[in-house]
C-alpha cells in the first residue's frame, strides 16, 4: 500500500530503489599522483580544457581507470589547486584511481606521449600518504616584467616588503573584495640576469610585447606566496606594487608557477609535496 507521499510500505520511493544496470564498477586498487606542466601557448588552456585533454589521454593510453558508481560513471581523477588560465606552470598536480596496478613511471611516459607538447607529465608516484592538498601550503612564482628596469623593480619590492599591510581590491563572484596582499608574501626578490630561473619563465612572448621596444629592459621577480583565504594571486601582488611604489609595467606580466608545496618559513622556499610518497615507496621496496 502506498501512502500519500508516494512511498512504498518499506518507506522508500520507487526512484530511491533504482540501481544502474550491469555489474558495479571495479574497486580502486592503486592511486597515482602526477605532476604536470602548462607551458608556452598552452598556458591559455582553461582548467576545463585540460580536463578534457587529460581524459582523452587516459583513453588513448588504455589506462585501467577506476570509475565512480551511479548512472553516469566518471573516471576517478581529482585535481589540486589549478593555476589560473593564462598562467604558465611547472607544478600542477592531480591524482587518479586505478582498477589495476601499474608502474608509476611507465604510466607517466604513456600519458606524457598522449598529451600535446606543453602539457607534460613530469613526475608520478604511488599514493602512500593522505592530506596531500594540505601540503600545498605555498606557491613559488616567476614574474617577467617587460619594460621595467631591474633596479626600479628592486626598489618597489623593498617598499612592498617594508609595509605592514598592502590592501588591494579584486572583483570576485561575490562582488568587489578588499584584502591584504602583504601578509601572504613569504619572499620577494629580483632574479639576476644569469640565473637558471630566467629561462624557465621565458615561455613565449608576453601579450602586448609589441608595445615594448627591442632591447628594452625586463625585470624578473621571484615570489613565494602562501595559500591563504582569500587566495592572493601574483596579479594581486602586482596591484600592491603599483599602489605602494607606483610600479606599473607597460605590458602585462608573464607569470609562471615554479613550484607549490610545503613552505620552509626559515628559507622562504617551497619544497616537494611528493617527497613523503616517494620516501614511503623507497621504504616499501
Amino acid at each position: 500500500m502506498r501512502g500519500r507521499t508516494g512511498t512504498t510500505d518499506e518507506g522508500l520511493s520507487p526512484l530511491a530503489r533504482r540501481t544502474p544496470d550491469g555489474p558495479p564498477p571495479a574497486p580502486t586498487v592503486q592511486r597515482i599522483r602526477l605532476r604536470y606542466t602548462k607551458r608556452g601557448r598552452l598556458r591559455f588552456t582553461s582548467h576545463r580544457d585540460f580536463q578534457r585533454a587529460f581524459e582523452r589521454a587516459l583513453r588513448r593510453s588504455a589506462v585501467p581507470m577506476a570509475y565512480s558508481a551511479g548512472f553516469t560513471p566518471h573516471p576517478k581523477v581529482s585535481y589540486a589547486n589549478a593555476a589560473p588560465t593564462g598562467t604558465a606552470s611547472e607544478a600542477e598536480y592531480l591524482e587518479i584511481g586505478l582498477a589495476e596496478h601499474r608502474d608509476p613511471e611507465a604510466l607517466r611516459r604513456q600519458l606524457d606521449a598522449s598529451l600535446p607538447p606543453g602539457l607534460d607529465v613530469t613526475d608520478a608516484v604511488e599514493v602512500a600518504t593522505s592530506n596531500f592538498v594540505e601540503r600545498l601550503e605555498a606557491s613559488e612564482w616567476l614574474l617577467r616584467l617587460p619594460g621595467v628596469e631591474p633596479v626600479e623593480a628592486e626598489k618597489a619590492a623593498a617598499v612592498f616588503l617594508a609595509a605592514e599591510a598592502v590592501e588591494v581590491q579584486r572583483m570576485t563572484k561575490n562582488g568587489l573584495r578588499t584584502f591584504d596582499a602583504r601578509s601572504a608574501v613569504a619572499a620577494m626578490e629580483i632574479v639576476p640576469e644569469g640565473s637558471a630561473l630566467v629561462g624557465i619563465g621565458d615561455n613565449t612572448a608576453t601579450d602586448g610585447a609589441d608595445d615594448v621596444r627591442p632591447g628594452a629592459p625586463c625585470a624578473i621577480l621571484r615570489l613565494v606566496v602562501r595559500h591563504a583565504t582569500p587566495a592572493v594571486r601574483p596579479d594581486d601582488v602586482l596591484s600592491g606594487l603599483r599602489s605602494t611604489a607606483d610600479l606599473a609595467p607597460p605590458v602585462p606580466a608573464e607569470v609562471t608557477r615554479l613550484a607549490q608545496g610545503p613552505l620552509d618559513e626559515q628559507t622562504g622556499t617551497v619544497t616537494d609535496p611528493l617527497a613523503l610518497d616517494r620516501a614511503a615507496a623507497e621504504v616499501g621496496r
